[in-house]
């Protein structure tokens, strides 16, 4: 039988923190078969005693035959796992926020109509998403609207319309929700969907211009491109959508 491989572990738990770096460490040496020494860093003092003798900047650190292999990310590419880099750009956030959105609107679906496969379904879907979307605007408006005038065409010109944009977008979504007041709501939906339209598709198929989308909030690194002008297409398509409902209703 092989000898059971052990791992030192130097991390921070104090009464009022308790690294969470430091847990995830622990975690990954366990399911990793590793019996783990888990040393605690209990004090101010302590921390920075172990940083100073070791010559290291941050905790947690972990030791594995007799060797420093280094913090949470040096452990997990010890292991062979990718490390995010926080600056990388990705479309994880909007297709977090469709695949909810998605799971939602089928849920809807099937607790009103009893079947996951009606047309309010993917008007839920789009209504959900635009809502959801505005919330993460609003949780930062100064940072949304910073990012959003770089591209968009009317704020650019009127810098009020980046700050009502998430409104707009949260308004329209609710009243689709609901299913009411679509004269103001399509209309609406609308104009700020064909105005996003044309300033992403300017923005990056005529100026070639590479920036961050403000879909998800003003600190995303998700890439302006193909997903966001899908966002502003599918809120023209429903828009449109319901106007043809509310004129053939009338007819």
């Amino acid at each position: 039988m092989s000898e059971p491989r052990t791992a030192h572990l130097y991390r921070m738990v104090m009464p009022t923190h308790t690294c969470p770096y430091g847990v995830k460490a622990k975690h990954l040496l366990e399911s990793k078969g590793y019996t783990v020494e888990d040393h605690w860093l209990r004090t101010r003092e302590e921390t920075d005693a172990f940083k100073a003798e070791h010559q290291v900047k941050t905790t947690p650190q972990t030791f594995i035959g007799g060797k420093r292999v280094g913090g949470f990310d040096d452990l997990r590419r010890f292991f062979g796992q990718n490390v995010r880099d926080p600056k990388a750009l990705t479309y994880t956030p909007v297709l977090a926020v469709f695949g909810v959105t998605a799971l939602m609107a089928l849920a809807a679906s099937q607790a009103v109509y009893g079947s996951v496969l009606t047309v309010r379904a993917v008007e839920w879907f789009i209504a959900f998403s635009m809502a959801v979307l505005a919330m993460l605007k609003l949780r930062d408006l100064e940072s949304f609207s910073s990012m959003f005038l770089n591209y968009d065409l009317l704020a650019k010109r009127w810098v009020p319309y980046a700050y009502l944009y998430p409104f707009a977008e949260l308004g329209v979504g609710v009243l689709m929700i609901a299913g009411v007041l679509t004269w103001l709501s399509a209309p609406v939906g609308l104009l700020i969907g064909g105005i996003g339209a044309v300033s992403v598709f300017k923005a990056v198929y005529i100026d070639k211009r590479e920036l961050k989308c403000a879909c998800v909030g003003g600190d995303s690194n998700v890439p302006l491109g193909f997903i966001s002008l899908t966002e502003n297409l599918m809120m023209i398509a429903m828009a449109v959508w319901m106007l043809a409902g509310q004129q053939g209703m009338g007819m």
